[in-house]
């Protein structure tokens, strides 16, 4: 990616809304060169798709939290089996395998604590593969909403 893609990402990052022609402008540059270049981009799969932030409260799910799980036997199978499992809850944000003292981390949203309760005991606590879990509520969060490219390390 050049300086033109990473602006052209970052610009998106702000405001995926914006019509080709406003981001050409933006940019300094022909529409027709914007949008080659967004096509460009999104053929590469660097633009990976368009999505809106939406408020979790108003999806009901005003309390977010972070569990780590522990799987036994840690093994490929059990890994996907469970990565499947996690994946198609209607609580899970998000599912991260990860590395270190844990084997999963879950981003959960649920309605209140008492949910947030229930979705540890009945739908966690009866998988035979958990060796264990905690969880961690989120109080709040904040997120870089347009990321940079990183400068490739120097030697």
């Amino acid at each position: 990616m050049d300086e033109l893609d990473s602006e052209i990402v970052r610009l998106l990052q702000t405001d995926a809304r914006q019509s080709n022609r406003e981001l050409a402008r933006r940019l300094g540059i022909a529409p027709s060169t914007c949008l080659e270049r967004v096509r460009s981009l999104t053929r590469r799969g660097v633009i990976r798709g368009y999505h809106a932030d939406i408020d979790l409260a108003a999806l009901n799910r005003g309390v977010q939290a972070l569990v780590s799980i522990q799987v036994r036997p840690l093994n490929r199978s059990v890994i996907n089996t469970f990565k499947e499992f996690a994946s198609g809850l209607p609580e899970v944000i998000s599912v991260f395998v990860v590395a270190g003292g844990d084997d999963f981390l879950l981003h959960v949203g649920v309605r209140d604590l008492d949910h947030l309760h229930s979705f540890l005991l009945d739908r966690l606590s009866k998988r035979k593969e958990i060796a264990g879990f905690r969880t961690s509520v989120i109080f709040q969060q904040v997120r870089n909403p347009a990321l940079s490219r990183l400068d490739d390390a120097a030697g």
